[in-house]
């Protein structure tokens, strides 16, 4: 059995901007096929748009409001919205709130920086 606190997991900021506190992946667990992450964007703030050629990822919104765009389609995002981003999208958050906009990212295969591609 393999278990991670995400409040012991240091916080670090991906390839695309936004910070990350990992808590399952290929550098702290023996994952072969996934990971999960909790990211955050403060007041304001938003990822680099980017697509991974090879992951698959979902994003749960845990807290605050946002936009997300996902090959030039735009839509509001609130809490327990879940945002499927297919393999080659290109895609981008943004933080349209007041508040933190926190939420959790489930990639498969697991996340490398090296599946980010930028424009």
């Amino acid at each position: 059995m393999h278990i991670q606190n995400l409040d012991k997991q240091t916080p670090f900021t991906t390839a695309d901007g936004s910070t990350i506190r990992s808590i399952l992946d290929l550098t702290n667990a023996p994952v072969k096929n996934q990971s999960l992450a909790e990211a955050s964007l403060p007041c304001g703030g938003k990822t680099d748009r980017h697509y991974h050629k090879l992951a698959e990822e979902i994003y749960f919104i845990l807290e605050g409001h946002g936009k997300m765009e996902i090959d030039g389609e735009e839509q509001a995002i609130n809490p327990n919205d879940a945002v499927l981003i297919p393999p080659s999208a290109w895609h981008q958050i943004i933080n349209t709130g007041e508040a933190p906009l926190r939420f959790l990212c489930c990639c498969a295969p697991p996340y490398t920086h090296e599946d980010t591609y930028f424009e």
